[in-house]
């Protein structure tokens, strides 16, 4: 995202009031093979597609999955080639969590994943080595420690810059004995509802033939995020942190949008949207669905998640958010929508 945030931290269990009012469980029709020219079928549970999601209900756990996050986003970035706007350094949505891709090293590559169903951080080889982390309630520290030995032992040189960043009050990995906790349910609802999302953005994306980033996670914000670009330079930028990182993401006028669980002042999961520069009149511009709303503290349109949680389309609402604040900014923008944009199908 745009700004850095703080983010906070407290959990309940999963058994309290919180749980959805939206149907919890969904059912889908299974097949089960037979002998035999016929075969029967069987009503197989499909979880909620967009669970609940409160943050104070897992923020210990979030906090926890941030830093651990930002290990694994550290290590792909320390080995792979600058790519325009860092795009070399971020996560991507996977069919069991969050995954690094291939990473380049010198006897091959390899690959990281975050399982949020087997609750595992799996490390793959190009050789056919699999090793296998388990994500449970430990301590930052601990993580981190077996992580790199792990590498070490697969002969995977690698020395991170072993601080976390993007964060209020950052504890070096090494000495981080405060984050600790991992709760499986909150962890299983993240990775559907980031599947769910990222369907949405990846179909928002499809609609722009003009440069645009993958649909992509990025552990220092921990949002999930596309950005379409108009094709001209932006002015050069004045940020006080992270100044070299800034530049190289804003060197080009863009419109970003994405998902991200809340902290600081914004008090639950929401989706966002900006444009930078921001053109004159963006704050004020109408947009959809209605409970959106322009965010003067960090620059941005925001949705709150559970505004359209239960509502009969979450996809289409979401997408209504999405165009109708990227129209907003780029036609404020003057932006060659024309040439930008796929036209009939």
């Amino acid at each position: 995202m745009q700004q850095m945030r703080e983010h906070q931290a407290g959990r309940p269990r999963p058994n309290d009031p919180h749980l959805s009012s939206h149907a919890f469980l969904t059912y889908q029709r299974k097949p089960f093979a037979r002998s035999g020219a016929g075969r029967i079928e069987a009503m197989a549970p499909l979880l909620d597609a967009w669970p609940e999601l409160p943050l104070a209900a897992w923020q210990d756990t979030y906090q926890t999955l941030h830093m651990w996050t930002q290990i694994v986003g550290k290590i792909r970035m320390t080995l792979t080639p600058l790519i325009n706007h860092y795009w070399n350094v971020t996560l991507y949505v996977s069919a069991r969590g969050l995954t690094t891709s291939a990473i380049p090293h010198p006897r091959g590559n390899f690959e990281m994943e975050f399982d949020f169903i087997d609750h595992k951080l799996v490390v793959r080889t190009s050789d056919g080595a699999v090793r296998c982390l388990d994500l449970a309630p430990r301590a930052v520290a601990d993580f981190y420690a077996q992580v790199m030995s792990t590498l070490a032992e697969l002969k995977i040189d690698v020395r991170i810059h072993a601080h976390p960043d993007e964060v209020a009050n950052p504890i070096p990995f090494a000495d981080d004995h405060t984050h600790k906790s991992y709760d499986r349910e909150y962890v299983e609802r993240f990775h559907r509802l980031l599947i769910s999302v990222d369907k949405v953005l990846k179909d928002f994306r499809a609609r722009f033939t003009g440069k645009c980033s993958p649909v992509h996670f990025f552990w220092g914000s921990f949002d999930l995020a596309v950005t379409r670009f108009s094709g001209h330079l932006a002015p050069p930028r004045s940020d006080a942190q992270y100044q070299e990182m800034m530049r190289e993401a804003y060197s080009q006028e863009v419109s970003s949008a994405g998902f991200w669980p809340g902290g600081g002042d914004i008090k639950g999961p929401a989706f966002y949207s900006y444009t930078t520069p921001e053109p004159a009149g963006f704050k004020t511009s109408a947009v959809l669905p209605k409970s959106a709303s322009y965010h003067q503290g960090i620059g941005e349109f925001l949705l709150m998640y559970d505004d359209i949680r239960t509502s009969g389309s979450p996809e289409s609402e979401l997408m209504d958010f999405l165009q109708t604040t990227y129209e907003a900014g780029a036609n404020l923008a003057k932006w060659d929508r024309a040439a930008l944009e796929r036209h009939g199908g």
